[in-house]
């Protein structure tokens, strides 16, 4: 059935519709599913508009903001909105382009603002169980407790830290070196435990890990190369479930914790900023909201009055 077929219970803005549905149809080959539910938003609409005396066809920009603004007050997410919204603009654009319209109202309709997603992240008992998730008797866990530690204690990229050379290790400063995005550098403090950790792994863990075998990568492979950035998440992975996490966390989850963690903690934001490397401080910004929502959990979840 193409979409343009007669369909039961039509109304009087169909035929409008039908020949949208049967361009887009003929343009993106969209399957039967998005087709259904781009005719559900334009009947929407239709019958949104039929209750103030308005037809689909001959809507003002006016008119189109009062529905959009209905939607608003109704309570529909933003992301849906948004959805609807391009469905609409769409049908009205490709009225105009064809002539049936001499004017696209629809044009200067905006979207609602979506609230930028908050990265997932981890309590600190959570972070305490995965540091502890690899078997430090073997060089292999001491690999990668160390890698765990200075991850959650400096906050890097999975790919700055496979990428360390022996070189970027500062142990008598507690401090590493790291090339970030766009070759910019950066000094970030790593704390006593994840220093402690490194000393070990370089004195006892690395040595055995690569026996007779020479490289500067700071944290070999078996192979005594650099490890994947997908190695190692393979292996962070792992080590969620030995810590009982039970759910899916993120290449960035120990660095959003970093964030967090430092943020709940009382840390300034700039100096944040400064150790997770970003250029604008409006990305660094989305930690203190994801704070601020641990918080108002907390606060609901403990206060007597919450």
């Amino acid at each position: 059935m193409t979409p343009s077929q007669p369909q039961t219970g039509q109304t009087p803005e169909d035929p409008a519709i039908d020949e949208y549905l049967d361009a887009i149809w003929l343009e993106r080959g969209l399957a039967a599913n998005s087709l259904a539910a781009y005719r559900r938003d334009l009947r929407q609409l239709a019958a949104a508009l039929e209750t103030s005396g308005r037809r689909l066809m001959t809507a003002s920009e006016a008119d189109l903001r009062q529905v959009v603004a209905g939607r608003f007050e109704a309570g529909y997410r933003p992301r849906s909105s948004a959805r609807w919204l391009s469905c609409i603009k769409g049908f009205y654009r490709h009225m105009t382009r064809t002539g049936r319209l001499p004017e696209d109202p629809a044009a200067h309709l905006e979207a609602p603002r979506q609230g930028r997603h908050l990265p997932g992240t981890l309590s600190e008992s959570e972070v305490r169980r995965l540091l502890d998730a690899p078997r430090t008797e073997t060089p292999t866990g001491q690999r990668d407790r160390a890698m765990l530690e200075l991850l959650y204690a400096s906050g890097l990229r999975i790919s700055e830290l496979v990428g360390l050379r022996t070189s970027s290790i500062n142990l008598q400063q507690g401090v590493v070196r790291v090339v970030g995005k766009g070759n910019k550098e950066r000094l970030v403090p790593m704390g006593q435990e994840a220093q402690r950790w490194l000393v070990r792994f370089t004195g006892e863990g690395r040595p055995a890990l690569l026996g007779e075998r020479r490289t500067d990568v700071m944290f070999p492979s078996s192979r005594a190369r650099q490890m994947t950035r997908q190695t190692f998440w393979h292996a962070i992975k792992r080590y969620a479930v030995v810590a009982g996490i039970g759910r899916s966390i993120s290449p960035h989850t120990l660095r959003h914790a970093f964030a967090t963690h430092l943020l709940n903690h009382g840390a300034d934001l700039r100096a944040v900023q400064m150790m997770l490397g970003h250029a604008d401080l409006s990305t660094t910004q989305i930690y203190t909201h994801v704070a601020q929502a641990r918080l108002k959990a907390l606060h609901g979840a403990h206060h007597p009055r919450g």
